[in-house]
């Protein structure tokens, strides 16, 4: 049964930029929390949402992290920023937060929901419904830095390199799809089999879809006009080798002439193996990289 316009019209979700905004809460002192806040709706899925890291006190627009969770592109949370940090208090986003900055940690529609490219046009709309809300939530868009782990490390990086955005923090991910297989401890992957995580993601089997693997892939993307990229990477890392984050630095190098890529001595995937320290360490490089981009010239005009 088809709608006639008018119905369609009153039936249609309303319009995310024009939402109120939910009450907040505080999660430490001088922490305003907007906690699941729709930016898109895709037909078909659940609402997709964003938690709004802010100060309590208002003062000149901050700047933004736009944080993308990993989780294989099949699962994760928004919540947290990795299951090395599960444990910290305050989190991790309070103290960015506490740094200065505003920090949007988002959903984005899942492999099982949704094939590539989704993942990528659900975390633009977010930096989209970000900029349409900019002074109403004190956000100064034009210093934007996205930053992931594993999965989201894979996105964050493909949004730095496709949308303004003022520098990108990269945990682990993987950057070229088509290279995987071959980079992988042997007997760990199977290019042909349709069920790995990035098979998935693309919705066919790597070496089946080769065209599709190398659109999904950040290297891809590499221009002259890539942000600063900070790229860390575990060197014992079992489920995307260190050569991943190696061969995106390498493109980036050549493309641009810098990026600061910080192979992490004996970290496993997601931090694993790391002492707390270490982990520490990892953190407060990535708060003052972001830092850095922070202070630099503005990036181009919203996307």
């Amino acid at each position: 049964m088809s709608l006639t316009p008018d119905l369609a019209a009153f039936l249609a979700p309303p319009a995310p930029a024009q939402l109120p905004l939910p009450p907040a809460a505080h999660p430490e002192p001088g922490v305003r929390l907007l906690r699941g806040v729709p930016y898109a709706y895709r037909a078909g899925v659940r609402p997709l949402e964003l938690d709004l890291w802010l100060t309590d006190e208002r003062q000149a627009p901050l700047p933004v992290i736009l944080y993308i969770h990993g989780g294989g592109w099949r699962a994760g949370t928004r919540t947290e920023m990795g299951p090395a940090f599960r444990h910290w208090r305050p989190d991790p986003f309070t103290r960015l937060v506490q740094a200065g900055f505003a920090v949007a940690s988002l959903d984005y529609r899942l492999s099982g929901e949704a094939v590539y490219p989704a993942q990528l046009e659900d975390v633009t709309a977010a930096l989209t419904w970000l900029y349409a809300r900019a002074d109403e939530l004190g956000l100064d868009m034009g210093r934007t830095v996205s930053w992931g782990e594993s999965a989201g490390a894979h996105l964050a990086a493909l949004l730095a390199l496709t949308a303004p955005v003022s520098g990108c923090v990269a945990w682990y991910g993987p950057t070229d799809l088509t290279t995987l297989p071959g980079q992988s401890r042997p007997g760990a992957y199977d290019a042909a089999d349709p069920t790995t995580r990035e098979a998935l993601l693309i919705g066919a089997a790597i070496s089946e879809a080769p065209d599709r693997a190398r659109a999904a892939s950040p290297v891809t993307h590499v221009t002259a006009d890539a942000p600063p990229f900070l790229i860390l990477h575990g060197t014992d890392d079992a489920l995307i080798p260190v050569a991943q984050g190696e061969q995106l630095a390498a493109a980036l190098r050549e493309a641009v002439g810098h990026v600061d890529f910080r192979p992490v001595p004996g970290a496993d995937h997601g931090w694993a193996g790391l002492p707390d320290e270490d982990v520490e360490r990892c953190f407060v490089a990535s708060l003052d990289f972001a830092r850095t981009c922070a202070a630099g010239p503005r990036s181009p005009a919203r996307p």
